[in-house]
């Protein structure tokens, strides 16, 4: 299996700074998310590992090698294009060795390696079906076999679900996944899809403004944001403004809020609660007081919007722990300790 290193790696278009000093280790066999919104780097930072863009300043380094300058057809990466770039006039099995021909690979070899490939893909029988006669599964099956075909070091995807159905779309993510897990090869996928990111990743990178705000586990991100940048793009999260007052205790919007605690040194930052661990309960209770403005029934979760000082908390909960609230009603919004994170930013 293969390592990863970008050590400090810019990206400079003009005055403009795509990619600002990432580094970031990769262990062998790592399954890793770039997440991020539109404009934040990642898929130039992909680019720049596979080769097809060249760093301003950096390095990229392969178990312990330095390949910035390596070309890309030198890398041996396997890459999967957000547009598959299948070849129409081919059938399933010639696309798949393509990149086995022209590195001179035997037909008996191609033919072995096409074989065991659309086993892997659960398309056994499709080698001589003409691309365009495939869905969109299938398609996208047929492009991560191709990237596949020469073993590669690394594997990179950029947005390769994202032509997909959600239904399908979620469903791929789970046999993307399984496929990584099953051939242990290191993969770097880019996505603007949190829950892509949670269902795939073993290391997810959040980045903004080209550059990593956090890197680390699903649940981590989730749970332990590192600022309300990741907080707010990872999920649902309610944000709010709190400080500490002349006691030392952490309020907001007026009220103190028992047992959380600020960071060290801090005087004020910013709360993340996440809505599922909001929890709504009479006025009065030691809680936040508010009133019901909306209560959204989504069939499997009950989502309550509660105006708190004119601020909006969400909470959420199952159907089965549904209380009977209605728009007006007056209620307390309790914020749990344990699952609040003061954020520096």
């Amino acid at each position: 299996m293969t390592g990863l290193a970008l050590k400090a790696i810019t990206k400079r278009f003009g005055d403009f700074k795509a990619v600002d000093n990432v580094s970031l280790d990769v262990p062998p066999g790592t399954f890793v998310c770039l997440l991020g919104p539109s404009g934040c780097g990642k898929t130039t930072l992909l680019r720049m590992i596979a080769g097809l863009e060249e760093p301003s300043s950096g390095a990229v380094v392969v178990d312990g090698q330095d390949i910035t300058a390596t070309p890309t057809h030198n890398r041996d990466f396997g890459m999967v294009f957000q547009s598959l770039a299948l070849f129409p006039h081919l059938n399933v099995g010639d696309n798949i060795a393509y990149p086995l021909r022209i590195r001179g690979a035997s037909k008996a070899e191609q033919s072995a390696r096409v074989d065991e490939l659309l086993k892997l893909i659960h398309l056994a029988d499709f080698a001589k079906r003409p691309v365009a006669k495939l869905s969109g599964g299938q398609r996208q099956r047929v492009a991560i076999a191709r990237a596949l075909a020469i073993s590669p070091r690394l594997f990179l995807l950029d947005e390769p679900l994202s032509a997909l159905d959600a239904k399908l779309r979620e469903a791929m993510q789970v046999e993307l996944r399984q496929l990584q897990q099953q051939l242990g090869i290191t993969t770097i996928v880019v996505t603007h899809d949190q829950r892509e990111a949670m269902t795939m990743a073993d290391l997810v990178v959040v980045m903004g403004e080209g550059r990593i705000r956090q890197a680390a586990p699903p649940v981590e991100i989730y749970r332990r944001p590192a600022d309300s940048f990741v907080a707010g793009f990872i999920g649902s999260t309610n944000l709010l403004a709190v400080e500490s007052d002349s006691a030392g205790r952490v309020t907001a919007l007026g009220t103190a809020l028992p047992d959380v605690a600020m960071a060290d040194g801090a005087r004020a930052g910013t709360l993340s609660v996440r809505p599922e661990d909001v929890q709504i309960t009479a006025p009065g209770e030691g809680a936040l007081d508010g009133t019901v403005t909306f209560v959204r029934d989504l069939g499997g979760t009950i989502e309550t919007f509660v105006d708190v000082s004119g601020a909006t908390i969400v909470a959420v909960t199952t159907p089965r722990d549904r209380a009977d609230l209605v728009a007006g009603q007056k209620v307390g919004v309790r914020i749990p300790a344990q699952s609040a994170v003061v954020l520096k930013s």
